[in-house]
């Protein structure tokens, strides 16, 4: 792949399209960093909900009687819903307008919120949450598609190692600060909180976003895009054929209808590929512009993601289930376990572009391989059931950095050369791709988890630490594969 080097604007950049008028740098204009804020802000709300939830999961098992099949819909309802619609909202945006879209998302997500912190059985917070799911599809989406279309050169390169940092970061804060929210039991209302918490945040965002946000559409002369619906269609089958089985595969105990379901999820995709091969032939427009899928570094970077966001997903999810279920963490000392990991990863995602250019090169492969050996020093640590003292909190924080230097760069190199007009196609893309890596890491990595667990008598704190191990073993070896891609890509 080619890089772009880190003062380089890229490809000829047009004026942004929509957005904030800038004369000379889009990054200096007074309304490009207040909306670079909110987008962010919804962008870190969002995200915060994949895994806020993990930590609530028992309270709410408890207060609404839930199964485990229903506990797992609430907890991965939202994720479906969102992997599925991420590539439509990202062309809702392009054909309405990127900055009206997303208040309109922000709005659905603020409202299913709402419903969600007032839900009064299990069913009730399933549909809640796939609601909730979907006006994260609709606003998400938006975020790139407005850094690309309003920041170009070096102010695009700053905006997007920020959103960078809010993405992940926002995966291991969310268990933090659903902690927090499960063990303060604000006014006796238990789990609530946790979804409550948007309500606030959402009302202030629509507040100042309809003022700093643009709510027109497209660039001049641009042809709006149709929508695809017979590829829509096939997408959302195809996603919801393979992630249903692997939310609830392990807890049926992995039927007939789960190896079926996945099967046909895969023929479904070679028919959505060829469907939209077909209609670009034609000069349709399909869901993801084949030039998106062939630009440089693109198809290896879709890979990277899905890799890091599989390793960052199963590492926290195995990693909850170890300490809350094994240990006997409290809700509150299991989300601030996942403190050093948030922060180092916050802070090596916005600082890494400054770092020696000679090192520059060499900072996936490194992530990579950091991140291995530190999931590594995680099971060692906690072995036996042990707590791991400081040699467990350094390892955490080594998972941090080596995550956030395989994600940031692979990220904003795969993006800080898409056309604006891309953006919208891009964004959903690399936003669809992280999502379902991350599901795809939680359904694998809890799979085995699980299954170890079961093999080795039940949950108690030594065969739980040896299911630990066992994942962080296979979390080293995914993370291994990255970094033998990096090696590779290096080369080239």
């Amino acid at each position: 792949m080619t890089t772009t080097p880190r003062t380089s604007p890229g490809p000829a950049s047009p004026a942004p399209a929509s957005g904030p008028a800038a004369s000379k740098d889009p990054g200096t204009d007074n309304r490009s960093r207040p909306l670079l804020a909110v987008v962010l802000a919804a962008q870190f709300m969002a995200l915060l909900d994949v895994f806020i939830v993990n930590v609530a999961a028992p309270t709410i098992a408890s207060d609404l009687h839930a199964s485990g099949a229903d506990l797992q819909l609430v907890v991965a309802g939202y994720a479906i819903t969102y992997s599925v619609l991420l590539i439509t909202g990202a062309r809702l945006g392009d054909r309405f307008g990127h900055g009206r879209v997303h208040l309109v998302g922000l709005a659905l997500f603020t409202a299913a919120s709402l419903a969600c912190g007032l839900a009064r059985g299990s069913t009730e917070l399933i549909v809640f949450r796939l609601v909730q799911g979907a006006g994260a599809a609709v606003m998400i989406p938006q975020v790139l598609s407005l850094i690309q279309r309003t920041f170009t050169g070096e102010a695009r390169v700053r905006a997007l190692g920020a959103y960078s940092a809010v993405l992940a970061v926002g995966a291991a804060a969310g268990q933090v600060v659903g902690g927090v929210l499960v063990s303060a039991d604000l006014w006796g209302t238990g789990w609530r909180p946790v979804f409550l918490v948007n309500v606030p945040v959402g009302l202030v965002l629509l507040a100042v976003g309809r003022r700093v946000l643009p709510r027109g559409g497209g660039a001049p002369g641009e042809r709006a895009r149709g929508l695809d619906g017979p590829g829509l269609v096939l997408l959302g089958a195809a996603v919801s054929l393979v992630t249903v089985p692997l939310v609830l595969g392990q807890e049926e105990d992995w039927p007939l209808w789960s190896w079926l379901s996945l099967a046909a999820g895969a023929l479904v995709f070679v028919l959505f590929c060829g469907h939209e091969s077909r209609l670009a032939r034609r000069g349709g427009a399909p869901l993801i512009a084949p030039r998106v899928l062939r630009h440089p570094g693109m198809g290896l970077a879709v890979g990277r993601i899905t890799a890091v966001m599989a390793v960052n997903g199963g590492f926290l999810f195995v990693l909850t289930l170890h300490v809350q279920g094994g240990l006997g963490y409290s809700a509150l000392r299991a989300g601030l376990t996942f403190a050093p990991t948030a922060v180092v990863f916050g802070l090596v995602g916005l600082t890494w572009r400054r770092w020696p250019a000679a090192w520059q090169r060499a900072l996936i492969p490194a992530g990579f391989a950091l991140t291995a050996l530190s999931v590594t020093g995680v099971g060692l640590a906690l072995e036996g059931g042990d707590h791991g003292g400081a040699g467990a909190y350094a390892a955490y924080a080594g998972v941090g950095v080596g995550l956030a230097l395989a994600f940031s760069p692979t990220l904003t190199r795969a993006l800080a050369t898409v056309r604006p007009e891309d953006a919208a196609d891009a964004s959903g893309l690399l936003a669809t791709v992280t999502q379902l890596g991350q599901l795809i890491g939680v359904a694998a990595f809890g799979t085995l988890f699980f299954d170890r667990l079961e093999s080795l008598g039940g949950p108690q704190a030594y065969t739980s630490a040896e299911a630990l191990l066992a994942c962080m073993f296979a979390l080293a070896t995914t993370a291994a594969l990255g970094a033998v891609s990096g090696l590779v890509l290096r080369r080239r």
